[in-house]
């Protein structure tokens, strides 16, 4: 656990017996110029209707110490995260000990320096280690064809197996199938439409599927005029499956860059540029006799809501013992079964049933952008 962790745990203790005052706040929505950061202010703060000590303003959200702090970090640090071909770092950090040397546009100027004065903080471009950009030797193995063998073999023998039967079920979403309620339109799709997906190779079908219903829906791109439809299935006896959504526990002093768990996350975070390892990986499990695979959702962090590549002092939270049960907890398991399992009598249809898309809604914050070099 961090120190400021620790700071923040023995405040709210104190707090609670009553040793410390309620913090009060120090500014308001009303300070703020950008309009996202404003708007996001409006979100953290509570209305009060005491006169800001800021502004003076009266009716807007109002923020203490430790709630800036905390939007300062929503906006700008995760607000600036870029994504690599494997990874992803934030542009931004900020802490008590620099000055501000960041170049902003000119409307988010008078709010950086409210920040400064308030907060006592800089805010300054972020060289991130360099793990988090895809720097991990197991994941660079994958890369390389050659050293791939060994990395395939690691994961079949270092993630758990996990065993799902006929007291299971998760679903199977169809877009305009031709035959809503036959169930063999909820199987794998045919062969010739094989080596499209994440997982599946040329001549290798899988049955894609999730108990989270929200997932398996936005996966499968809804547009408003299409006709959805759920498949509520259930194996008809034990199937192994390879469980790659899990944290891998690893041995002290492995760090990021030789982290076999961190190159798993990493890739089913990637885009389809990582499609040609984690078939190989889908292929490997085959080959080894396993049913199929659970794995995370590429769309995992979209669901939760969770900040990709939280870090303490740089260091992992995946890494960070206190921390790794809320990690757990950012990723959303996939199943993926091998062959045709409805055809070939494994898994079989509970039920089928048409779903009615009523309403999308987003959950969205803001975050700067920079002047045009």
């Amino acid at each position: 656990m961090s120190p400021r962790m620790i700071v923040r745990f023995l405040k709210s203790q104190f707090s609670r017996m009553g040793f410390l005052r309620a913090p009060r706040p120090i500014a308001c929505s009303n300070c703020f110029s950008d309009r996202g950061l404003r708007l996001d202010a409006e979100r953290f703060g509570q209305k009060r209707s005491a006169v800001c000590p800021n502004c003076k303003g009266i009716g807007y959200g109002q923020l203490t110490r430790d709630q800036l702090l905390s939007l300062s970090h929503r906006f700008f640090v995760w607000g600036s995260i870029q994504r690599a071909s494997y990874g992803a770092a934030p542009l931004v950090q900020f802490n008590e000990m620099q000055s501000t040397c960041i170049e902003v546009e000119p409307w988010l100027k008078p709010d950086i320096s409210l920040l400064q004065r308030l907060l006592g903080i800089g805010f300054f471009y972020y060289g991130p280690r360099l793990w988090m950009v895809g720097e991990v030797e197991p994941l660079k193995a994958l890369q390389r064809k050659k050293q791939r063998a060994s990395i395939l073999d690691r994961i079949l023998k270092e993630y758990p197996e996990r065993s799902i039967g006929p007291m299971d079920t998760f679903f199977r979403v169809r877009v305009n199938p031709a035959q809503p309620s036959d169930p063999s339109q909820y199987d794998s799709p045919p062969v010739t439409f094989t080596g499209r997906g994440r997982l599946d190779s040329v001549g290798r079908p899988i049955l894609y599927g999730s108990s989270d219903l929200e997932i398996c829906v936005h996966e499968c791109r809804v547009s408003a005029e299409d006709e959805v439809f759920a498949a509520t299935l259930t194996p008809l006896r034990d199937l192994r499956l390879l469980d790659l959504s899990v944290l891998l526990p690893e041995k002290d002093g492995v760090t990021e860059f030789e982290s076999l768990d961190m190159a798993v996350h990493m890739l089913f975070l990637a885009g389809k540029h990582a499609y040609e390892i984690t078939r190989a990986i889908s292929d490997a499990a085959l080959t080894a006799g396993f049913d199929g695979l659970i794995y995370p959702s590429y769309f995992s962090l979209l669901r939760t809501g969770a900040m990709p590549f939280e870090t303490t002092f740089g260091i992992s939270h995946r890494r960070i013992e206190q921390m790794q049960k809320r990690e757990q907890d950012k990723s959303i398991q996939n199943i993926a079964l091998f062959g045709w399992p409805i055809a070939e009598g494994k898994v079989t249809a509970r039920c089928i049933n048409r779903v009615v898309i009523s309403r999308v809604a987003y959950g969205f914050h803001f975050g700067p952008t920079f002047p045009a070099t």
